[in-house]
């Protein structure tokens, strides 16, 4: 397995070890103990797996309070996926890494409790997969424009697809501080 740390301290990019022959393949797609060697040492409490159409941008989400760390990988398709450091006071405050995770490259993108997380749809449908550090808190949900300018995501798609809540979000700066996790509760997540 190899892992890359990314320009956001603690989003990590996964590749895991991949064995295949002409039956097919096989992967480790999450072992405690080596991933936590690697330097990815959490405990997953909630499994989501999702689908979507070419186009569909879901994002830009998060929890707080209640914040939850995700590793996300695509089980089928490919998706342009997104991670935004949103802890008031982090020096990489409003900065965005974003990566292609595929079927065909197998990569995992490990997102932080204390991140935004959004992914947009490149093939004609993809399955997503989420591992989550912490139990969906509907009371907890939030999320900041995917089109925000301030942040300025270089998406691959003009007119996505969103649903009503994703078009209708705040613009970062508009987010009342006490609803955005601050950089000391999360800085040294990993």
């Amino acid at each position: 397995m190899q892992v890359t740390e990314t320009d956001l301290p603690g989003v990590l990019l996964i590749e895991p070890k991949r064995f295949g022959d002409h039956r097919g393949f096989f992967m480790e797609t999450w072992n405690r103990a080596r991933y936590a060697e690697a330097g990815l040492d959490v405990e997953f409490v909630q499994s989501n797996l999702s689908g979507s159409a070419k186009g569909v941008l879901r994002g830009l989400h998060y929890q707080y309070p209640n914040p939850q760390g995700k590793l996300v990988q695509v089980i089928s398709g490919s998706v342009f996926d997104v991670a935004v450091d949103i802890r008031t006071g982090s020096p990489t405050f409003g900065q965005w890494v974003g990566y292609e995770l595929s079927e065909e490259n197998h990569r995992q993108l490990y997102v932080p409790e204390g991140f935004a997380h959004g992914f947009c749809v490149l093939s004609e449908f993809a399955v997503f997969s989420y591992l989550c550090t912490s139990l969906y808190d509907a009371d907890a949900d939030a999320v900041v424009r995917w089109d925000d300018p301030e942040i300025g995501i270089e998406w691959p798609v003009n007119d996505p697809q969103l649903s009503a809540k994703d078009a209708q979000a705040p613009l970062l700066a508009s987010v009342s501080s006490d609803r955005l996790p601050r950089f000391m509760e999360f800085s040294n997540a990993i």
